[in-house]
């Protein structure tokens, strides 16, 4: 029949417009991570490119790891990220879905006679949803702008993971930094108590006094092991987010806290920056786009039932072959959508509300986070212009007057200990800053605008142990 040939190539045609790509939606999301951090994200799909990345991954390993490198290597190498990116062949497969026709439906009968001078019947008829024909433009346009949506939330996601990798990247440095004076102090306490021993079998201290150097050497040795305690839990908590075992995980890092900038961006600036950065945001527009064009769809739709076209044939017994066209037709009665449209139009509101609620939010968490950037910045330059100085002058002054036997040996250990205070509440306040800009920068949706390169903190001055010039009598 010559009707069959453009059915079956209609038919051909729509199969072959429907494909799915592996990397369609990653593509995006990686110019969204490359614009915003400069660095690349990957998405391991079992391809012989992956081998490559596993080379790239043992070169940004093999070095001192920065942070920019430990950002990189969770991008490309992170499990839940990588699970993450999973959605993206879900929501493509989806709009692949939407923008195909449903199959045809072909119906066959034949009837064969009881007797032998009987003749056989038949008849056939294939049928297709007119409706889908209508909707389809729609219904594409829907899917379409809800895998846009799901793309912006990947790679929102990502750029979280890169916020949390810095985070945890400044505190490995600090753990790192504090394990230092934590052992310097140790040594300082150590050589004291030893010199305490030594006194007192001169005769020349208390007991009292030999009593209180060994448990300052004792709390000394178990904050020791506080601090290394924290540095090994800091340093697999990145190790976690980089994805890595086996060998990797002998990474090294060498670099000190840098020094906090001098000055900030301005309030407005990252507000408005936010606005238009936030993937988050962008994602909840487009959301709220697509529940309109979907309550458009309902809307358009109501109406229309079940409508079907089709071709039947038909010979009855000793009677000609027949052909013609067939309609079957829903008649809306009943059921006219108006609880999807409903539904709909509640999940449209909702999302408007949703997306006043992160802008709202947004803006706040923007100022909260300045604020707090900004505090941290002006305490950490008080503590390097002002206290360390000072605790320094200190502690120097109680050297020179515990050698000159004008202070005794308490004291000098008072002013040391204050001293280690004070550079650990210095190295934390930079530590807290730099997790604090991180976070800032996950709440703009990206980069801040730069500053002026940040030099490294200075490193804590080595305590002196009390080594006097002369021994000290103490009467016992």
């Amino acid at each position: 029949m010559n009707w069959k040939s453009p059915w079956l190539l209609a038919v051909l045609l729509l199969g072959g417009c429907a494909s799915i790509q592996k990397e369609r939606g990653h593509q995006e999301v990686a110019a969204l991570v490359e614009e915003r951090t400069g660095l690349k994200t990957r998405w391991n799909q079992g391809t012989p490119e992956d081998a490559q990345v596993q080379q790239h991954l043992d070169a940004l390993l093999a070095g001192d790891l920065t942070s920019d490198r430990a950002v990189e290597v969770a991008l490309l190498n992170n499990p839940a990220l990588q699970g993450t990116y999973e959605e993206l062949g879900v929501s493509q497969a989806d709009m692949v879905q939407a923008g195909l026709l449903t199959n045809p439906s072909f119906n066959g009968s034949i009837g064969f006679p009881l007797s032998s001078d009987g003749v056989t019947e038949h008849e056939f008829s294939i049928v297709q949803s007119f409706v889908d024909l209508f909707t389809l433009p729609l219904r594409k346009r829907v899917a379409k702008e809800q895998f846009l949506a799901d793309t912006l939330r990947v790679a929102h996601q990502a750029l979280a993971t890169t916020a949390e990798v810095r985070q945890a990247f400044t505190e490995v440095q600090a753990r790192q930094q504090l394990v230092a004076l934590r052992r310097e102090v140790y040594q300082a306490a150590d050589a004291a108590a030893d010199l305490s021993q030594r006194q007192r079998a001169a005769g020349n201290i208390t007991v009292l006094a030999l009593a209180t150097e060994q448990a300052a050497l004792e709390q000394a040795r178990l904050e020791l092991a506080q601090d290394e305690l924290a540095l090994v839990e800091a340093r697999e908590h990145l190790t976690r987010l980089m994805g890595l075992y086996g060998e990797r995980v002998q990474w090294k890092l060498t670099l000190k806290l840098p020094e906090v900038p001098a000055s900030e961006s301005s309030l407005e600036h990252l507000e408005t920056l936010a606005m238009r950065q936030r993937l988050d945001i962008d994602a909840a527009r487009k959301q709220t786009s697509l529940l309109w064009n979907a309550l458009e769809l309902a809307r358009s739709t109501r109406f229309f039932g079940r409508v079907e076209v089709g071709v039947h044939t038909h010979q009855d017994a000793n009677g000609p072959r027949l052909l013609g066209p067939t309609l079957s037709l829903e008649l809306p009665i009943f059921d006219q959508r108006q609880a999807l449209i409903a539904k709909l139009e509640a999940q449209h509101r909702q999302g408007e509300s949703r997306l006043m609620e992160l802008a709202v939010n947004a803006r706040s968490e923007v100022r909260a986070a300045r604020a707090k950037l900004v505090t941290l910045r002006n305490m950490a330059e008080r503590y390097q212009k002002v206290v360390l100085p000072l605790r320094t002058t200190i502690l120097e002054e109680s050297q020179r007057q515990y050698n000159a036997m004008q202070i005794g040996l308490p004291a000098l250990l008072l002013a040391r200990r204050e001293q280690v205070e004070a550079w650990r509440a210095y190295l934390e306040t930079v530590r807290d800053y730099w997790m604090a800009r991180a976070d800032l920068e996950r709440l703009v949706g990206g980069r801040l605008p730069s500053t002026a390169a940040p030099a490294p903190a200075p490193a804590p001055t080595p305590t002196p142990s009390p080594e006097p010039t002369h021994e000290h009598h103490e009467s016992h």
